[in-house]
């Protein structure tokens, strides 16, 4: 191994005591492959034991808390109890190796595309009419509503528990629900909730974060992650949906209902861990992750994502972070972090061929709706883009 990627390997302790080997996470990455009601299938299984070797943490593709909020097609749920003997089968697909399993939990709102598909309507913080994918209404979540989403994030816990895995992450990153509650663009409600105050547009996600928490403390056993994963500001232009500073008070705030063990930096976009604050303040131009990083250094270890995808990208990253987290280098190269340590960095390879689908445990429906977000993160070439978008061609009305 090269002397400048040793800091990549150095052990990290989480806040529970969790110890990982090294730096590196598999972040989220949905295939859509699971069946049309959400269990967990052969395919997701064998791709899943391809890569338990890859990282000592690592996370699952995004699954539902309730089929209102389901982002993906032929995604997997944790909505109901009948999911938890797949979900069984999964955790130990991705422990097999040694590594930490993590079960991300999200709803989408009113960026549910596939329950639009559905139901024709999605729900929000407010009620909007948008325009794409195609004309619809976003319906108000009522206060009951919340109330029955917020236990449906704790059953979800309970669920992640029973099956096994050794933890959760609550996703808010994006623009899933959480963060739309949080956003002054998304969220126009004048109620407990709405958007006049950063403690009324905070508390949706406060009281999500603590009834996990809630549940992990009675039923979780020790060392159990807790993780959070969000998109640190908002910016329209010159508007602003929240600010990084609104976001550090949230952090604040989430610090003191749950134990949590990181914080996961995402968005959209380009080389994620190299964007600038757009908002203005004291914060304006610097480093997103740096900010972030150096506000909670000692508090709670942050991870970067979004397109590291050589080892000099990773280290980029480690620069403010305390690890990094890759998912589609790892579609194409489970061995990406192994070939950094054993000094064979030059062998890693993100071009890909259709005769290497199975040796790499990638079904051969796979990734129809995660293409697109391929493209514009563009951490694959564009050839491997384009066989994965061929996959699509498989997909049968009863998969």
């Amino acid at each position: 191994m090269k002397k400048v990627f040793i800091p990549l390997f150095d052990a990290l302790t989480l806040p529970n005591g969790t110890v990982l080997t090294n730096r590196f996470v598999l972040s989220p990455m949905v295939t859509n492959s699971s069946t049309a009601d959400g269990f967990v299938t052969k395919d997701d299984l064998a791709y899943a034991l391809r890569r338990a070797a890859s990282t000592p943490l690592q996370i699952t593709g995004a699954a539902y808390i309730d089929p209102y909020g389901q982002l993906f097609e032929y995604g997997f749920s944790v909505a109901k109890d009948d999911d938890i003997a797949g979900l069984t089968r999964l955790a130990k697909a991705m422990k097999s190796k040694g590594a930490k399993a993590i079960l991300q939990l999200t709803h989408a709102g009113r960026f549910a595309s596939h329950a639009l598909t559905i139901h024709g309507f999605v729900y929000g913080p407010s009620q909007m009419q948008l325009k794409s994918p195609k004309p619809h209404e976003v319906k108000s979540l009522t206060c009951q509503q919340i109330e029955e989403l917020v236990e449906a994030y704790a059953q979800a816990t309970r669920r992640a528990i029973q099956a096994g895995f050794d933890g959760v992450e609550v996703s808010s990153a994006q623009r899933l629900l959480i963060q739309t509650f949080f956003s002054t663009f998304s969220n126009q409600r004048r109620d407990n909730y709405g958007g006049q105050s950063l403690t009324s547009r905070s508390r949706f996600g406060l009281d999500i974060l603590k009834a996990v928490q809630d549940v992990i403390n009675q039923e979780a056993p020790d060392q159990f992650i807790f993780g959070f994963r969000a998109t640190p500001e908002e910016t329209r232009g010159n508007q602003i949906g929240y600010s990084i500073e609104d976001f550090l008070q949230f952090m604040d705030l989430a610090l003191d209902v749950a134990k949590l063990d990181y914080l996961a930096i995402a968005s959209w976009g380009h080389h994620i861990f190299r964007n600038t604050v757009r908002s203005l303040g004291i914060y304006h131009g610097h480093l997103v992750n740096q900010v972030v990083w150096e506000y909670l250094k000692n508090r709670l270890p942050v991870m970067a994502t979004g397109g590291i995808n050589t080892p000099e990208k990773a280290l980029e990253a480690f620069a403010y972070s305390d690890f990094v987290g890759l998912s589609t280098p790892l579609v194409v190269d489970p061995e990406f972090v192994s070939k950094i340590r054993e000094g064979r960095e030059k062998s890693i390879h993100l071009r890909i061929h259709l005769e290497d689908l199975d040796s790499l445990a990638i079904p051969h429906a796979a990734f129809k709706d995660i293409v697109p977000l391929m493209d514009y993160g563009e951490s694959l070439p564009q050839e491997s883009r384009a066989l994965f978008r061929g996959l699509s061609q498989n997909y049968k009305e009863n998969k």
